[in-house]
């Protein structure tokens, strides 16, 4: 069984705004950090969002997303989520959760297994 769950995708038109779920069940002992990574056609998965499990909730972006995307987490659910606001043709893709080794750095990693993902498709 997957522990990842991500939900919220859609068709969006440019300049909208979508709010990406990801419920995962994998034990908070494992977490130290969660992303959002996405992949778009022809191209590499990459991190766009990762933020803390811990008490400060630390966040980076890739300057891609910079300053239009938000991640938060609600620890008691242990759900994940990702605001996109002033969306761009651009980031259209296949949006994953999965683990991040380190926010700081942008550093990926893997639970071992990744979820479905949710599929974001903005028009221009």
């Amino acid at each position: 069984q997957v522990p990842l769950v991500e939900s919220g995708g859609g068709l969006v038109q440019a300049g909208g705004s979508l709010r990406l779920s990801c419920a995962t069940s994998v034990s908070i002992f494992s977490i130290n950090a969660i992303g959002w990574y996405r992949q778009a056609p022809g191209k590499q998965r990459e991190l766009v969002a990762a933020i803390t499990w811990d008490s400060s909730g630390r966040t980076n972006y890739a300057d891609s997303v910079k300053g239009r995307f938000t991640i938060s987490r609600d620890n008691t659910k242990k759900t994940v989520y990702l605001q996109m606001n002033s969306l761009k043709p651009e980031d259209t893709a296949v949006y994953y959760c999965n683990r991040v080794l380190q926010v700081a750095s942008m550093t990926p990693g893997t639970f071992g297994s990744w979820g479905q993902g949710t599929q974001v498709t903005v028009s221009s």
